[in-house]
């Protein structure tokens, strides 16, 4: 007996009731499911309930909403035991939507999104990208937010890799470096949505897999915050945007499985088109009928198309729905139900709107020329049906659809140890030059200079401070997102993949106390956080025990600051020939600017000044880019110590708030040395440092530990008395003219020339067009 019946023009019932396992397994392959034994099995019984076998187009809408993508099978147990238990007076709406809203003043809240789009970027680095930050600017606006600002996390593997290494069907990292930043400026400046903070990371697990994390920052007045549900029965859906093709077919499944070297060839139509001219309309057009109060919901189309969007709406406001698909505009004729169902097209919203809004609505996307049209209505019917000429090709419970499957898989954890050896200190000047230039630690200005992070007029602190043409990192940006007041919002991302795969609880732990050190180091106060969960394959046990004691450590850091994650997302199979990726636990970090004209930079400001180490600096120098570049494996992570640093954190405020500290860096890869050198490249100016004051640690040590909980900080001498009575604080040097670095302590000294390591940190990495 075949295993398909024609139902109508394109759509088949298929034979599930009467085929074996292994049928069911090839019928899966065949169509690129994803979907395991186990799961078809469950859909098997649920039909057999249902008296009847299911079509085509309902088996992948359950391979969309049971992927691991869309609904957290493996990962959601683990988060309900810790990321998900961090709670805060400020948030409004957190982690049950598509991005977190919190609270900002009295009559504003700010939208967090945080999202991957790793496998996408892989085979197609500029669409990947850019399709990326379409998706992530939807998931802010269907809050009813207006965008402010944009971040990107990416991660690469090093761009001088031997091509001879390179896996069979893997692209090499500088290709995809290259790509991916030109993706991510292409779609962000044509919208006219500032970038302004991100970071790039560099290590040899990202060969196979690169990572391409992107986020999203809006404002909204808390009484236009809308939801991403229906609203009420007999309210419309009104798809408007972008026409549905045959781009992002199986989108969800692709990224819920490992990359292999075919994946170039059979799943590059999973990587979906973006359409940036068209995004910018769309969303002055959603947010002007949000504002005037003529929607009752609002979802953006992203992974599982039509399938995911539709059924969730109607879900989470305890409805049902009918979709229509014949109304669906397409891009071209000839789709087949199934694919309309499920394409990833981009630029797409879905609307529930009152019958009698409906014109209203419709005039609205006329003027901005974006089509809308009205493709289905919600019933009480706890039930999503869809319709094609006439015929019901697709009608199914949508409880069982969304909560049909949660796994408890098994993991375990390998323990990487974690003593610190004894080695002969190398020459310090080299080190210092080989630290400099490597490309973890050197100018990513090449990288942000393509990036438009002025527009729209409200950046007050940039990614790159100092002066005019000298500019170095800074340690998080500041955006000014209201027109009548002064507070702001500072944004940083942070984590470092190096630690968290020598020891992912400290690894993870340290990511949320860096976010707590830059956001401090602009002068903001840590108001909340997001999460992109990086990880390799959940199904192999060591594999999920990286990602549960990382969630450990993310809890254990972020409730000691009492800092929530409001917004997140878990992206697993991020694995290749050549093994997975380095835990990455991404994060992006929001504060509260209580007046943005108090903020402070990281640059040198004037000679004479003097500098202050903040913090106890120890030998924890495992997975430090000193130990890298000298290929020494193992060592202590750093370890964290909430309440010394939430200690320093508010003496330094104080400080701040009384423009007692004119400069501030947080200390953190490459340690106190490099740090310090970035301060004196955005000032210009040089530094003369003594640290015999750190006690008995080794030069080396004091040089390049990346101890937690440090900051270093610019004092002018007449307020040095004030800081050293409210800080546990070290001085260590004074800033001069003599464009020179100038560290020594009781047993070594390095004397450096500025513009030599100007040019060592500028050239690490290279961009030829």
């Amino acid at each position: 007996m075949s295993m398909y019946r024609a139902i109508t023009d394109g759509v088949y019932e298929i034979n599930l009731l009467d085929s074996s396992d292994e049928e069911m397994e090839s019928m899966s392959r065949d169509r690129n499911l994803g979907l395991s034994i186990r799961e078809l099995r469950e859909i098997k019984k649920h039909f057999q309930r249902e008296g009847r076998n299911p079509s085509d187009v309902e088996l992948e809408a359950f391979a969309q909403s049971w992927s691991e993508h869309c609904c957290y099978k493996t990962s959601k147990p683990i988060l309900n035991e810790s990321v998900f238990k961090t709670k805060a007076p400020q948030n409004i709406c957190v982690i049950s939507e598509d991005a977190g809203v919190v609270d900002f003043n009295e009559n504003y809240a700010y939208v967090v999104a945080l999202e991957s789009h790793n496998h996408p970027s892989a085979l197609d680095p500029y669409g990947g990208a850019a399709t990326g930050i379409g998706g992530i600017l939807r998931d802010v606006v269907c809050m009813g937010a207006q965008p402010v600002a944009l971040v990107d996390p990416l991660f690469f593997g090093p761009l001088d890799y031997d091509y001879r290494k390179i896996p069979e069907g893997v692209k090499h990292p500088e290709f995809l470096f290259k790509g991916v930043v030109s993706g991510i400026a292409a779609y962000g400046n044509r919208v006219g949505i500032p970038t302004i903070a991100g970071m790039v990371e560099f290590d040899e697990s990202y060969v196979g897999n690169c990572l391409v994390n992107v986020g999203c920052i809006g404002i909204v007045r808390k009484d236009g915050i809308i939801h991403s549900r229906a609203g009420y029965e007999g309210d419309v859906y009104v798809l408007a945007g972008g026409k549905t093709g045959r781009d992002g077919i199986h989108g969800v499944t692709f990224a819920s499985a490992e990359l292999d070297e075919d994946s170039e060839e059979k799943d590059i139509p999973a990587v979906q088109l973006g359409y940036a001219i068209m995004k910018e309309p769309l969303m002055h057009a959603c947010l002007e009928a949000s504002k005037k109060k003529l929607l009752t919901g609002m979802k953006d189309f992203g992974g599982g198309g039509l399938s995911c969007v539709s059924a969730e709406m109607a879900h989470s406001g305890g409805m049902g729905a009918r979709v229509y698909l014949d109304r669906v505009p397409l891009k071209e004729e000839g789709l087949n139900p199934w694919e309309i169902w499920v394409s990833e097209s981009q630029e797409r919203m879905m609307l529930t709107v009152k019958p009698e809004n409906v014109e209203k609505v419709l005039d609205i996307f006329d003027f901005w020329d974006v089509p809308a049209v009205v493709v289905g209505e919600i019933d009480d019917s706890n039930r999503i049906k869809a319709i094609y000429n006439g015929v019901t090709v697709l009608d199914l419970d949508l409880d069982f659809l969304l909560k049909g499957v949660v796994y408890e898989r098994p993991h375990r954890f390998v323990d990487r140890g974690c003593r610190e050896g004894e080695f002969r200190m190398p020459d310090l000047e080299e080190s210092c030059l080989r630290i400099l230039g490597s490309q973890r630690v050197g100018s990513k200005a090449s990288v942000i200079r393509r990036y438009d992070h002025e527009v729209r007029g409200n950046t007050v602190i940039k990614p790159m401070q100092g002066v005019v043409n000298k500019q170095s990192h800074g340690d998080a940006a500041v955006i000014k997102p209201l027109d009548n007041s002064f507070q702001g919002l500072s944004v940083t991302t942070d984590v470092n993949p190096h630690f968290c795969r020598l020891d992912p609880y400290w690894g993870a732990a340290s990511a949320v106390e860096e976010v707590v050190r830059n956001l401090v180091s602009v002068n903001s106060l840590p108001h909340s956080m997001a999460d992109c969960l990086n990880f390799g394959n959940p199904e192999k046990e060591d594999r999920l025990g990286d990602f549960r004691k990382c969630c450990e450590g993310l809890y254990f850091a972020a409730s000691s600051f009492r800092l929530p994650f409001v917004s997140g997302n878990v992206s697993f199979y991020n694995e290749s020939a050549s093994g997975a990726v380095a835990p990455t636990p991404s994060l992006l970090g929001i504060g509260i600017a209580r007046d943005v004209r108090k903020c402070v930079t990281a640059d040198l400001k004037r000679r004479g000044n003097l500098l202050y180490l903040v913090g106890e600096t120890r030998r924890e120098m495992g997975a430090s880019e000193y130990y890298r570049i000298l290929g020494l494996d193992g060592g202590r992570v750093p370890r964290v110590y909430p309440e010394r640093v939430m200690k320093g954190m508010d003496s330094l405020l104080d400080l701040m708030d009384s423009s007692r500290i004119r400069a501030c860096h947080d200390l953190s890869t490459g340690g106190l040395f490099v740090a310090l050198a970035e301060m004196c490249f955005g000032g210009d100016l040089g530094a003369r440092v003594d640290l015999h004051g750190m006690g008995d640690l080794r030069s080396d040590f004091k040089f390049f530990s990346e101890s937690n909980g440090r900051w270093l900080v610019e004092v002018r001498e007449r307020d040095s008395q004030m800081v050293e009575d409210k800080l546990n604080a070290l001085r260590i040097g004074e800033v001069n003219k003599e464009k020179s670095l100038d560290l020594s302590d009781n047993k070594n000294r390095v004397c450096l020339d500025l513009g030599e390591l100007r040019e060592k940190w500028m050239n690490a990495i290279d961009w030829e067009e």
